[in-house]
């Protein structure tokens, strides 16, 4: 067991050239390891990666490492990585939380909110960017298309948001452009968003109606990728009511929704959402997932279809180099199977910033993933969801 990593011992002095190059060093190796993350992200080697990513994050990121003194907790003490101190989403508002210089941070997520809320602020740089793309893609295609027999390049891409120009700052839009590159879709993506006067999004709905229309012509129709938050398919959905329209799109279309609620006006349980995009779209529920990501982290998750003796439960998995604790508000200690608590992820791609955050969003613990159950009380609103109008 790796608890403590000689080369960034504490009593070192601070050298920000040196701690970026073994940071850069950290991520060179860490894009292999996702790429293999099936046969290696067990166990051990994903607790010693944790220790070492800990003991350089507490070296280079002086927030932190003032948030992890005042709980008495190092490197030094650490010897597995559920005693990594997480660092609640709420402080990225208020500190610079990251390992990058000030001159080293090309680009920043900013978390979405209600007008006049203090974002939280994410920094990249192409390093840090390029875990981040590497960790996305590899877990959504496999959680999208894995063992479908579909090829993600035979899909036609819709984004129900505007388009990266417009809002460059958005993690989720940036996740959905990584997408378009990585599937070589550039003349068949659309992203038929735009900006409100008051910032939020809306849909801009003819251009909607004719990529889906244009799905189902029998010479040109490709399987259709549809990607969205909740509420740009409540409108979605809301729209084709009005007009009485149907839609039956080509087998093996997919339809990835990234929930939220909150604020914006009525909100739906998730089955009667998915029914209604059976409905509407036609797309069946085996091939409607649900993710669930924030612009703090790096790498997101996915829901699994488990069945229980009275219902079915999607529960949510990160990928194998992430782990996800469901913990107690009072307490701050794991709690038992089946029971409800804060989320608490633990990201080996968040490399330049903090590995352990600690959410503000409930889940009920379910093996090694969780059934999201939405925000807690006392936190501020916050989320895609909020973006939509």
């Amino acid at each position: 067991m790796l608890s403590y990593h000689p080369a960034v011992a504490e009593n070192q002095p601070t050298n920000k050239n040196r701690m970026t190059s073994e940071l850069s060093n950290f991520a060179a190796r860490l894009l292999p390891f996702l790429r293999d993350a099936a046969r290696q992200a067990q166990g051990e080697k994903f607790n010693e990666l944790a220790l070492e990513l800990f003991a350089l994050q507490y070296k280079s990121n002086a927030a932190y490492r003032t948030i992890c003194g005042s709980r008495g907790l190092t490197p030094r003490v650490a010897e597995h990585w559920t005693q990594i101190p997480a660092v609640p989403t709420a402080a990225f508002k208020e500190l610079e939380l990251t390992c990058l210089p000030p001159d080293e941070r090309t680009f920043v997520f900013h978390s979405s909110g209600t007008t006049g809320q203090k974002p939280s602020r994410h920094f990249h740089n192409a390093e840090s960017l390029a875990v981040y793309e590497a960790s996305l893609w590899i877990w959504f295609e496999k959680k999208l298309f894995s063992n479908s027999g579909l090829r993600m390049a035979a899909c036609e891409l819709l984004a129900l948001t505007p388009p990266p120009e417009l809002v460059p700052h958005s993690s989720l839009i940036h996740m959905f452009e990584t997408v378009r590159q990585k599937t070589g879709g550039a003349s068949r993506t659309t992203f038929p968003g735009k900006l409100a006067v008051d910032g939020s999004w809306a849909l801009d709905f003819d251009a909607v109606i004719a990529a889906l229309s244009a799905s189902q012509q029998p010479a040109t129709g490709n399987p259709q990728l549809i990607l969205g938050t909740a509420f740009s398919f409540v409108h979605l959905l809301d729209f084709l009511e009005g007009k009485n329209l149907r839609f039956n799109l080509p087998a093996g279309s997919r339809v990835m929704e990234t929930g939220g609620y909150k604020n914006r006006s009525r909100s739906m349980p998730k089955a009667e959402l998915h029914a209604l995009i059976t409905e509407r779209l036609g797309v069946q529920p085996e091939n409607i997932v649900c993710e669930y990501g924030m612009s703090e982290l790096s790498s997101q998750a996915y829901n699994l279809r488990v069945r229980s003796a009275e219902r079915g439960i999607r529960s949510f998995h990160f990928p194998p180099w992430a782990r996800v604790q469901i913990v107690s508000p009072e307490t701050g200690r794991e709690v038992a199977e089946g029971e409800t608590g804060l989320i608490r992820v633990f990201d080996l791609a968040n490399v330049f910033s903090v590995m352990a955050i600690q959410t503000e969003d409930l889940g009920v613990r379910r093996g090694g993933g969780f059934e999201l159950v939405g925000r807690a009380e006392f936190s501020e609103p916050r989320g895609c969801s909020l973006m939509t109008a």
